[in-house]
C-alpha cells in the first residue's frame, strides 16, 4: 500500500488527467469533424485503465480486512483521488453527446473510431438523463462523502459484527454458513445469534437505508428517470418491459416452485412447516462431509473440461497463478465475487471456503465469471465490462455444469437427492429470492418516497410480507427474521442490481436446454457470446442460440427446468 509505484500512479492518473482536459475540453465536436477524435478516445481509454487498476487495487486490499484501520484509509484515500482526478474526464462524455448525429456517424465511418461504436453507442443512452457539466462535476465530487460514505459504513459495520454461537464468537460469514448445518440446534443458535446482533445494529441499517433511498430519489428526479429502478435498467442495458416480464413470471410461478419445493422438504423433515432456519438446512440422514479445496479445485475443472478443454484451461489459472483468495476469516468481505480489476491486467476471485456443497458450487460460479472476464478482456477497458443482465451468464453456467458432473457420477439414491434438492434450492434462491429482494427493494424506494423515511418496524414488515409471499405457507418466520433485510450488501452497493441473477439464471436455463438438445458447435457460439463483453445488446447475443428474452415464452423455458427438477424429487420420494 505504501510503495512508491501506487503513490506515482496516482500521481500520473492526476496529471494525465489535467493533461487530458487541457487538451480536449471544448474541441471534441471539431475533432469529430476533423476525423481526428481518436486521438481523444486511445488517451480516455489509457486514463480509464490506468484509473482501473489503481481503484481494484484498493478495493481489493480493502475486502482482504475490512476491518483493518489502515487498509480502510488506504481504501478511502485512493477512492477519494480518484474521485478528484476523474472529475477532470466528466466533460468528456457530455461533449460527445452534444456532437451532432451526423457528423459523429461520419465519423464513426473511419475504421478505427468505428471500433468503438458500442462505446458510442452506451453513452448516447446516456444522454436524456445527462445534466448540465457544473452540476455532473458537483454530483461526482461529493460521492465520496455521499453514497460512497454510505456504502464505506454499511462495509465496516457488517464486517465488525460479532456473533455468540455455542460459546464461540464468530464474524457473519460463518454464522449464515452454520444455517446450512445438519443439526437443527445450531441452525437455530446461528439464526437467533444473526437475529440478536441485527436487532441491536437495526437503528444504524434503517439510517443507511433511509439516507441511501432519498439519495437516489434525489438523482433520480434531476436525471429525469421515471421509474425507481430505470437508472439500473439503463445500466443493464435492458428494457424495463423485459424485467417485468420476468418478474410477473417468477411471481406466478411461486406457488409451482418455492411454496411446492419448501412443502416437500417439510415433508422430508416430519414437519408441517420449516422453520426458516431450516430452509437451507441439508436433508435429513443423509452423511455431511466436509469437501477438500484440492477436490472442489478438481471437481469444477473437470466439469469444465467436460464442456470444453478450453474453459478449463483458462479456470485453471486462476489456481495456478494464485488469483484466488479462498479460506474465510476474520474481516475478510463476506460473500463471493470475481473482480474483473482491468483488461491489461487480470480478474481475482474472493470466496469464504468453508467446504460444503454449497461452497464448491460458488467456487464453479465465481469462476465462471473469471472465464468470462479473461474473454472479454480484449475489448479493452471501454468495452469488454458486461451488462449485468449478462454478467451471470458463464458464472450460472458454470454451475450448472459442474452440478451435472457430481449427479452424474453418483450412484446412491440418498445422496442424488440430496444433490438434486441442493441445485433446486440453489436455484429457488437464485431466482426466487432474487425476485423477492427486487419486491423488496421497489416496495421500500417506492413507499420512502410517497411517505417520508421508513421505521425499522416498517422495513420489517415489508420484508416479511415478500418473504412470505414468495416461499409460501410451508415457511415459519420466528421471531428475529424480520431483520434478515439488513445484511444484503446489494441493497446498499447495487440498487435493484439482484433481479440480474433470476435474469442471469433462466437465461442459462434456456441456454442449457440448448445445449442438450445438441452439443454441436455449442460451445464456440458460447465462448463468442463471452467474448463480447458489452460490445452487443442481449437480443444480438441470443439469436445465435434461437432465444429472445422479449418472448414472454423465454422465462417459462428456464422456469421450467427448476419445474421438472422439483417433479424429480416429487418422482425419487414415490420410488
Amino acid at each position: 500500500m505504501d510503495s512508491p509505484e501506487v503513490a506515482a500512479d496516482l500521481k500520473k492518473a492526476n496529471a494525465d488527467a489535467e493533461v487530458f482536459a487541457a487538451k480536449f475540453k471544448g474541441h471534441l465536436s471539431e475533432l469529430a469533424e476533423k476525423g481526428s477524435l481518436i486521438e481523444a478516445v486511445k488517451a480516455y481509454e489509457a486514463l480509464d485503465d490506468l484509473m482501473g487498476r489503481l481503484g481494484s487495487y484498493a478495493g481489493l486490499v480493502y475486502a482482504g480486512d475490512t476491518t483493518d484501520p489502515k487498509r480502510a484509509k488506504f481504501y478511502g484515500d485512493v477512492s477519494e483521488k480518484l474521485t478528484d482526478a476523474s472529475a477532470h474526464l466528466i466533460f468528456f462524455s457530455l461533449e460527445l453527446n452534444a456532437i451532432d448525429d451526423a457528423v459523429l456517424d461520419r465519423a464513426l465511418e473511419d475504421a478505427a473510431l468505428g471500433h468503438y461504436k458500442p462505446f458510442f453507442d452506451d453513452v448516447r443512452k446516456e444522454r436524456p438523463h445527462q445534466l448540465e457539466p457544473r452540476v455532473e462535476q458537483l454530483f461526482h465530487e461529493k460521492y465520496t462523502v455521499g453514497r460512497g460514505a454510505w456504502n464505506r459504513l454499511f462495509d465496516e459495520t457488517i464486517a465488525a459484527l460479532k456473533f455468540e454461537v455455542g460459546g464461540e464468537t464468530l464474524t457473519l460469514e460463518p454464522t449464515l454458513n452454520l444455517m446450512q448445518e445438519s443439526k437443527e440446534e445450531r441452525r437455530k443458535a446461528a439464526s437467533d445469534a444473526l437475529a440478536k446482533v441485527f436487532g441491536e445494529n437495526l437503528r444504524t441499517f434503517t439510517l443507511i437505508t433511509n439516507t441511501l433511498a432519498k439519495d437516489k430519489e434525489i438523482s433520480d428526479r434531476w436525471r429525469n428517470f421515471e421509474d425507481v429502478a430505470d437508472s439500473r435498467h439503463l445500466a443493464n442495458r435492458v428494457e424495463r418491459e423485459v424485467v417485468d416480464a420476468l418478474v410477473a413470471s417468477v411471481q406466478v410461478a411461486y406457488p409451482r416452485l418455492s411454496h411446492r419445493y419448501y412443502a416437500l422438504k417439510a415433508k422430508w423433515f416430519g414437519k408441517d412447516r420449516l422453520e426458516h432456519w431450516d430452509r437451507n438446512a441439508p436433508l435429513p440422514k443423509v452423511e455431511q462431509r466436509t469437501i477438500p479445496w484440492i477436490e472442489a479445485k478438481d471437481t469444477v475443472l473437470s466439469a469444465y473440461h467436460s464442456f470444453s478443454p478450453r474453459m478449463a484451461d483458462i479456470a485453471r489459472e486462476f489456481f495456478d497463478k494464485n488469483w484466488i483468495d479462498a479460506p474465510a476469516r476474520p474481516g475478510k468481505a463476506p460473500g463471493a465475487f470475481a473482480h474483473p480489476t482491468t483488461p491489461s491486467a487480470h480478474p481475482y476471485v474472493l470466496v469464504n471456503y468453508l467446504g460444503k456443497p454449497r461452497d464448491v458450487m460458488t467456487l464453479a460460479h465465481e469462476l465462471g465469471h473469471g472465464v468470462h472476464q479473461v474473454l472479454a478482456a480484449p475489448n479493452g477497458p471501454l468495452m469488454a465490462p458486461t451488462p449485468l443482465t449478462l454478467a451471470e451468464t458463464a458464472s450460472v453456467f458454470g454451475e450448472m455444469l459442474t452440478f451435472r458432473k457430481i449427479l452424474d457420477g453418483t450412484t446412491d439414491p440418498l445422496q442424488k437427492k440430496a444433490l438434486l434438492a441442493s441445485k433446486v434450492e440453489d436455484m429457488i434462491n437464485t431466482v426466487v429470492r432474487q425476485i423477492a429482494f427486487y419486491t423488496f427493494e421497489r416496495k421500500v424506494h417506492l413507499e420512502r418516497r410517497e411517505t417520508g423515511e421508513l421505521t425499522s418496524d416498517r422495513l420489517n414488515e415489508i420484508w416479511l410480507e415478500v418473504q412470505a409471499e414468495s416461499l409460501g405457507p410451508a415457511i415459519r418466520f420466528n421471531p428475529g427474521y424480520e431483520t434478515f433485510w439488513t445484511y444484503i450488501g446489494h441493497f446498499i452497493h447495487s440498487p435493484f442490481y439482484v433481479y440480474a441473477y433470476a435474469f442471469g439464471d433462466c437465461l442459462v436455463n434456456s441456454l442449457y436446454a440448448v445445449y442438450e438438445k445438441s452439443h454441436e458447435g455449442f460451445a464456440n457460439r458460447y465462448f463468442e457470446l463471452l467474448a463480447a463483453g458489452g460490445t452487443k445488446h442481449h437480443s444480438e447475443l441470443l439469436k445465435p442460440f434461437g432465444l429472445d428474452a422479449r418472448d414472454p415464452a423465454f422465462w417459462q423455458t428456464g422456469l421450467g427446468l427448476i419445474d421438472r427438477m422439483i417433479t424429480e424429487l416429487e418422482e425419487l420420494e414415490t420410488a
